[in-house]
């Protein structure tokens, strides 16, 4: 048993905010599509610390630019709202991307193998190329990898 496997990563979040939203990131959900990046370098930037600069751009184009994210690992609230996102309230969905992960839409309750039970919520990425270190999530191996399928 290696040693992941004995001890879950942790779920971490962080959050930014510029005063009218606070964007939330979930590392162990995020699939490194590149997208929030690809698309707007003023506000997420990996080359920098923090990585999310929240007066890069204007609100509406952060949250524009977080809807797109593909495995909801960023996320946002506004902060005049207390309530946190709200969390998918139908039925299920699920889509393979094209050579990328499984992705899960909806509530769900995720059991590893010692039986340790995390809930998910709104969007959960799972490995489909066997190659992730935090499986049964994705961690963008399949980029890697050169993962088709």
């Amino acid at each position: 048993m290696n040693p992941s496997e004995q001890n879950p990563a942790p779920d971490i979040t962080k959050t930014y905010t510029n005063g009218e939203i606070t964007v939330v990131w979930k590392p162990n959900t995020c699939i490194h599509s590149k997208v929030c990046w690809t698309n707007l370098i003023e506000v997420f930037n990996p080359k920098k610390r923090p990585w999310v600069n929240m007066d890069g751009a204007s609100t509406q184009r952060i949250a524009n630019q977080v809807d797109r994210c593909p495995s909801k690992a960023l996320s946002y609230f506004r902060n005049e709202d207390p309530l946190q996102p709200e969390a998918i309230q139908t039925e299920s969905l699920v889509e393979p991307l094209p050579n990328g992960p499984l992705l899960v839409y909806g509530n769900l309750r995720v059991k590893d193998a010692q039986g340790h039970e995390i809930q998910k919520n709104n969007v959960t990425a799972f490995c489909r190329c066997g190659n992730s270190s935090n499986k049964p999530y994705c961690d963008g191996s399949h980029l890697k990898v050169g993962f088709v399928g």
